[in-house]
């Protein structure tokens, strides 16, 4: 039966957006029997990579599209994704498809809002409607539609799918399966390399923010209350500014609550009560921000408010919130090395009880 043939079967989508909804496509595939294969480890932009990835495709027997709400990286005026659909379908290989169910709402992060993208993503919707597809709603329903899909397929359409080596005569197969699987082999190996020396590089990108960060002094003056003056003062390096500030723009920091919080957090005098009102003068606020906005570390936030409200908010970006979670992980893992160490003395520590 055609069902019982080890078939190959590629499987593209965007990635970010839609993991958990191909590793059920892998589950599906693997359950069945068959081999499942996917390119996230090839980059989009490497003209090298794609050659491995049509090579891939004209050895596959069956194709799978999932198409969510996002359209993906674009390479030379298209994506990705659509880049391998039309290459299927140029090579006659069957094409599966399933677009994600126009009622499901995706997360914010996992929807494209650009206009051109989102244009570009109802034309390939489109496109992959002109022929037979099925809708999901969830990664578990999306399973099962693969697995129904793919054994109609078999049956309507079979393949001249794979055959044990050992059942193939001639030394030229082996010696082609110990090419692809050395191949194989050396790609991850030079993924694993890059992936390494990339977060190395991270890591030591990020650490040079820190001490920039440290090397700055900022005077930070503040006012007590019921004064029209900021005669309290106190000196501090603009790390410490990022780290105390930093929690509160997870989210969003108004320059007034950062004012009062640096001042609650700075306060030179014990005995001194603090203004209410822009305790830290509101433009200095807004020069220390200037600093961390130009170290890529902060950003006016994106949120919407009202009208009426005219403060301007602050959030971390990507590089920020990078640099306080190095930060706070470099403390937890120095905390946790020093209780290792007071465990370890403890123990051989003959008078402990």
């Amino acid at each position: 039966m055609a069902s019982q043939v080890l078939t190959q079967v590629k499987f593209s989508s965007t990635y970010d957006d839609l993991k958990e909804e191909r590793s059920q496509v892998i589950k599906a595939i693997l359950e069945m029997g068959h081999i499942p294969v996917g390119m996230e480890m090839f980059s989009a932009a490497d003209e090298e990579q794609w050659k491995i990835i049509a090579r891939q495709i004209d050895e596959t027997d069956y194709y799978v599209i999932i198409v969510g709400n996002r359209y993906g990286s674009v390479v030379g005026g298209i994506s990705y994704t659509e880049k391998e659909f039309d290459y299927a379908v140029s090579k006659r290989i069957p094409v599966l498809g399933f677009v994600i169910d126009s009622s499901v709402e995706s997360l914010a992060k996992h929807v494209d809002t650009a206009e051109e993208k989102v244009a570009a993503l109802g034309k390939f919707k489109n496109k992959v409607k002109q022929r037979p597809i099925g809708f999901w709603k969830t990664a578990e329903e999306l399973h099962g539609k693969v697995s129904i899909a793919l054994m109609k397929a078999f049956n309507t359409t079979p393949r001249i799918g794979w055959t044990r080596a050992t059942d193939v005569a001639g030394p030229e197969v082996t010696q082609e399966l110990s090419r692809l699987s050395r191949e194989n082999s050396e790609l991850r190996n030079e993924l694993n390399i890059v992936r390494n020396q990339e977060a190395v590089d991270r890591r030591s990108h990020l650490q040079s923010r820190i001490d920039t960060l440290k090397a700055i002094s900022r005077r930070l003056v503040m006012r007590e209350r019921g004064k029209s003056t900021w005669d309290l003062e106190t000196q501090i390096d603009l790390f410490t500014i990022f780290s105390q500030l930093a929690p509160e723009m997870m989210v969003e920091c108004s320059t007034e609550e950062a004012s009062t919080y640096l001042a609650m957090m700075n306060n030179p005098s014990e005995d001194a009560k603090l203004s209410p009102s822009a305790p830290v003068p509101l433009n200095y606020v807004s020069s220390l921000f200037a600093d961390l906005a130009s170290l890529d570390l902060v950003e006016p936030s994106k949120k919407k408010h009202p009208v009426a409200d005219k403060s301007l908010y602050w959030s971390l970006t990507q590089e920020g919130i990078d640099v306080l979670k190095l930060y706070r992980a470099t403390h937890l893992e120095a905390a946790a090395a020093k209780a290792r160490t007071k465990g370890d003395t403890a123990s051989h520590d003959p008078t402990a009880t």
